[in-house]
């Protein structure tokens, strides 16, 4: 356990293993976007189809999020960290291979429940090792590399579809699981398990049906209309369900997603504001990268290069901001990051009327990277350190899947939003929205967060 700034030869080696663990779920989740123009002119379909590839990973791993913390506790963090990496590695490679568009959907779906036991068993590795300001600075270099995962990762598939095939970005992943299999064994730290520890399966089952049918309801309405049964049935299921869900965890001895944590304050606030900051990164990066695409002129490289000043700025300031959320608390930061994020998508509704890089896109990404950068590291501290460090694998499950599902669930009304296609108007409206969520990040921050007594 850290003591102080420097970290030990264990403390360096668990962080590097969370952030290879969590950089191959993370840089999937964006790496899809700039690729799904080029998949769809090969498999066929239109914007449902490029919903439902991202939609399908987004459901496993959203609503299976919850089931790793118990699986963390029966089995030990360590043990289903090396079966997510397993699984996430043979699923890539069967995306990469996918004959026919629904394969790949049911290949994608199949990712999102290895990507499930990542990154909560990563993160909670950190917090059982890390401890007071040392950890603000773990959190936030995590944060960094995570976050340059997930908007270095159109980059990456931009050059991959331009150059060689859109089935090589799913390829990306095996070298950084590879080398993180390896770390695990040198690190050789004995597992830890919970006497008494069980699964709640009814609970799990109850999650994906919440979660998957509404989304079909959703994604497909535009197709068959709300008056089918075909949409309005899944539909009602779904949201009975989830309310299901919710009951059963109520009730439930080792429930999934213990209800008393939202009782905590910063927990619960910190929740909220993630569901707005989340839904807003997910709905803001598929609009621009698929808008410069498909009416910008942009190639998939350059496509996906637009967020590359992003990438640059987390890198450089997110571990700085975590490190100042620590000292001054988070509330100042998970404020006014997400205000500045949404003007810099407020720029960037400049790019509806023109897609000039320099004048009309540049000053909102770099605008949007300040903010992003200011929110992370602060957002995920405030969360995960309002709650006992017992407590912190199923803390982290539970946030992961909330930010999980709020892209999910922006992605599915996508067609709501945007309307049939990404056009500039469709475009405007996305920016728009994914602006207006970014500032509510940021009001209900400044409404409920708290900042921690300082220690004397």
């Amino acid at each position: 356990m850290a003591s102080g700034q420097r970290m030990s030869r264990v403390e360096r080696l668990v962080l590097t293993i969370a952030v290879l663990a969590s950089f191959v779920a993370f840089l999937d989740g964006s790496v899809i976007n700039v690729a799904l123009p080029a998949i769809t002119r090969e498999l066929g379909g239109g914007l449902a189809v490029q919903q439902w590839v991202v939609d399908a990973y987004l459901i496993t791993l959203g609503s299976l999020i919850l089931l790793a913390g118990s699986l963390s506790d029966v089995f030990g963090r360590i043990v289903v960290l090396r079966w997510g990496l397993a699984g996430f590695g043979v699923t890539s490679l069967a995306c990469a291979v996918a004959p026919t568009s629904e394969f790949l959907i049911v290949a994608r779906g199949l990712q999102g429940v290895a990507g499930a036991l990542l990154v909560p068993s990563s993160l909670a590795l950190i917090l059982s090792t890390f401890r007071d300001q040392v950890q603000g600075t773990a959190i936030g270099r995590w944060t960094a590399w995570t976050s340059a995962a997930f908007l270095l990762g159109p980059v990456l598939g931009g050059v991959f579809v331009d150059l060689l095939s859109w089935r090589l970005v799913f390829a990306i992943n095996v070298v950084p699981i590879a080398i993180t299999l390896w770390l695990l064994v040198r690190l050789g730290q004995r597992d830890e398990h919970r006497p008494g520890a069980s699964i709640d399966v009814p609970g799990a089952l109850l999650a994906v049906v919440g979660l998957g049918a509404p989304v079909f309801a959703l994604i497909e309405q535009a197709n068959y209309g709300w008056a089918s049964p075909v949409i309005w049935l899944p539909f009602s299921v779904g949201l009975l369900a989830f309310a299901a869900f919710i009951w059963r965890q109520r009730v439930a001895t080792e429930p999934m997603m213990p209800l008393g944590l939202f009782r905590v304050r910063n927990f619960g606030f910190g929740n909220i504001a993630t569901v707005a900051i989340y839904g807003a990164l997910s709905l803001g990066g598929f609009v621009l990268t698929i808008y410069l695409q498909k009416y910008g002129g942009y190639s998939a490289t350059l496509a996906g290069a637009a967020f590359l000043p992003v990438t640059v700025i987390s890198v450089l300031l997110s571990s700085r901001f975590g490190t100042l959320s620590a000292r001054y608390g988070p509330r100042r930061f998970m404020t006014a990051g997400p205000i500045v994020a949404g003007i810099g998508f407020l720029l960037l509704t400049r790019a509806g009327e023109s897609s000039a890089y320099l004048t009309h896109v540049l000053p909102g990404v770099l605008v949007f990277g300040l903010g992003l950068s200011m929110t992370v590291a602060p957002l995920t501290a405030a969360i995960l350190g309002s709650i006992s460090a017992s407590q912190s694998g199923i803390g982290s499950a539970i946030n992961n899947a909330v930010s999980r599902i709020a892209g999910l669930v922006a992605i599915a009304l996508l067609g709501v939003i945007v309307g049939s296609s990404i056009d500039s108007g469709g475009f405007e409206r996305g920016a728009l929205v994914t602006a207006v969520l970014l500032f509510v990040g940021g009001a209900v921050s400044f409404a409920g967060i708290r900042n921690p007594a300082r220690p004397a």
